[in-house]
């Protein structure tokens, strides 16, 4: 049928995504993408608008998809608190150890960048970091740690998580990545503890 699209568009946002990924936003160009994707500047314009535009489609798809695997591993949050956010580092340090995908992360490389960026581009990065810290507080939140120290472990851990993949990407080692998560571990194990054991709780 004559101007049907003849691409999967799953597969493109699948190639653009990695695209802004391995060389960030800045520095990558529409004929990066053009190649990428295997469509031409017309193609891709017609298709998902400017540079900006399949930007934060790649960034809500990342986002997504990694959120998901987020919220099932801190699902085990009542019943398993320190098991939930050892699988929730666990999505990461995988997604990190897959020879396939490039290192660090998106959001955190977003995020990075926020002063060159659009204030849409800015707002979306801002609000996927805000959902990451959401998803560990409700989480927390289940095992009665007190509203003050769920609030911080969340910001740390979410602070944490992020670091795992700036340190990636600056060539940390897998050992010295698990070492970083075994502290945040520790510390939390530390509260919970303390919090099992006051008899006034």
């Amino acid at each position: 049928m004559a101007g049907k699209k003849q691409f999967d568009v799953d597969v493109v946002l699948d190639a653009a995504m990695i695209q802004f990924w391995r060389a960030g936003y800045a520095d990558t160009s529409v004929d990066d993408l053009s190649r990428a994707t295997g469509l031409n500047r017309s193609s891709l314009y017609s298709s998902f608008g400017d540079k900006d535009s399949l930007y934060l489609r790649c960034l809500d798809r990342y986002a997504t998809r990694y959120g998901e695997q987020y919220e099932q591993a801190l699902s085990r949050a009542p019943g398993e608190p320190l098991r939930a956010i050892r699988e929730f580092f666990g999505v990461t340090l995988k997604r990190i150890a897959d020879p396939g995908l490039p290192d660090g992360c998106l959001v955190a490389q977003t995020a990075m960048a926020i002063p060159v960026l659009s204030p849409d581009l800015a707002a979306r990065a801002i609000e996927a970091l805000g959902f990451q810290r959401a998803r560990l507080r409700t989480a927390l939140n289940a095992v009665n740690l007190a509203d003050g120290d769920a609030d911080n472990f969340a910001v740390h851990i979410a602070a944490v998580n992020q670091s795992l993949a700036v340190m990636s990407r600056a060539g940390a080692s897998r050992k010295q990545l698990r070492a970083i998560v075994d502290v945040s571990m520790s510390a939390l194990s530390q509260a919970l503890d303390a919090r099992s054991s006051d008899p006034g709780l």
